[in-house]
């Protein structure tokens, strides 16, 4: 991923950071830090029981109240 011509990933790659989450038009995006470089997986590594379709699907709620209260309530 790119933003103005600086590409973000080889940036946290040079000072070691494990794990990067990009949020997109309401999706989720982890990539994990490998030998190779940075790969794109389908969940955190570093928190691995936290489920990130339910986090996007009450980032969506209309009402940030009530999203924070059913997102309690489903832990």
């Amino acid at each position: 991923m790119t933003s103005g011509g600086i590409d973000t990933l080889e940036i946290y790659r040079r000072v070691g950071v494990q794990e990067v989450w990009f949020w997109e038009d309401g999706v989720i995006w982890v990539y994990c830090l490998r030998p190779t470089g940075y790969e794109l997986v389908s969940k955190s590594e570093l928190l691995a029981k936290l489920d990130l379709r339910s986090i996007e699907f009450y980032s969506r709620m209309a009402d940030q109240y009530d999203a924070v209260n059913a997102f309690m309530r489903s832990l």
